[in-house]
């Protein structure tokens, strides 16, 4: 290993309603996520598990990690590889299956990513350092459930 990161995060619940965790549906699931000099994120659960629609849920930014790593990952290789990027989106799905305990888990994402590159040449290339790119993402990397790649790649249209 040649260096180590560090994070931190605070979580902090703002549901209570009066009588805290009384009952299972006497208390909100609403928190923040703030870390320092950054804008917080209203989060709670998902609408399944009694939370509020408007606000990202666990499962929803644990996608969106993925993508975003995968995002980072492929933009240090397209620049490694002399291939400029001009625009990224990524429409991605993940399933969750939950046990009969009441838990549950990722079973599978999978990521679309859609580039468009600048040189029409490059269009080949650039779809297979998709690649490469998930074998240096972070979290891609942590995580213990198949993340399928199905990119779409084409080049800039004058």
């Amino acid at each position: 290993m040649i260096g180590a990161h560090h994070y931190a995060v605070n979580i902090a619940w703002t549901g209570n309603r009066g009588t805290g965790t009384s009952g299972y549906r006497d208390y909100g699931r609403d928190h923040l996520i703030t870390a320092p000099g950054k804008e917080s994120i209203g989060a709670s659960a998902d609408p399944t598990f009694h939370g509020d629609a408007d606000r990202w849920n666990p499962e929803e930014l644990l996608l969106a990690a993925l993508s975003e790593c995968h995002l980072m990952s492929y933009l240090h290789v397209a620049v490694k590889h002399g291939v400029r990027v001009v625009a990224y989106t990524d429409d991605a799905i993940g399933s969750m299956a939950q046990t009969t305990d009441g838990g549950g888990h990722f079973t599978e994402a999978t990521l679309r990513p859609r580039v468009t590159v600048s040189d029409p040449g490059q269009v080949e290339l650039a779809q297979s350092l998709h690649a490469e790119a998930a074998r240096l993402c972070f979290i891609g990397a942590s995580v213990n459930f198949p993340v399928a790649h199905e990119p779409i790649t084409v080049a800039l249209t004058t």
